[in-house]
């Protein structure tokens, strides 16, 4: 039997649980943007670490408004996601030196969504040699680094680049 070392499961599994949908929680909440890992909000959105990302750096944008449908978003909270889009592209490549950037929505969980009932929009930096074989071979992603230092520096980032 394998063992994959992974300290920073145990907040997962011990921690408070959020009753209802996490993202109207953190929304509600920006008295907790610190420990949310919220690098940034305005008046339609907030700007939030995936606590479980596919590589580091991973974040999303997520609208205040509650819905399942990119259909029934108002334009112009999809055109402030669009716009903090681009801006976190640049503040991952500029800022935080990666190569390429995957980007992307999971519209309902039969597309893919962990969170189905809110949409989101994922930003995830890519580097040459991020991926090695434990992905492939032992569907198991290794996370290199300390997830608090990378919120940090990009919450410095955030400051100049998201506006």
């Amino acid at each position: 039997m394998d063992h994959l070392y992974a300290p920073w499961r145990t907040e997962y599994i011990t921690g408070e649980k959020i009753e209802g949908c996490v993202f109207c929680y953190i929304s509600k909440h920006a008295e907790l943007d610190e420990k949310s890992q919220v690098l940034f909000r305005d008046e339609y959105c907030f700007v939030v670490m995936n606590k479980y990302p596919y590589t580091p750096g991973h974040f999303m944008i997520i609208p205040h408004f509650h819905t399942d449908s990119l259909e029934k978003l108002d334009p112009k909270v999809w055109m402030r996601m669009s716009q903090l889009a681009q801006q976190g592209v640049a503040m991952l490549k500029d800022g935080f030196g990666a190569e390429g950037v995957n980007m992307g929505m999971n519209l309902g969980s039969a597309a893919g969504a962990g969170i189905a009932e809110h949409i989101h929009l994922h930003l995830v930096p890519r580097f040459s040699r991020d991926t090695n074989f434990i992905t492939t071979i032992a569907e198991t992603r290794v996370y290199s680094t300390d997830f608090q230092r990378i919120y940090e520096k990009l919450k410095g980032l955030a400051t100049e680049y998201l506006k």
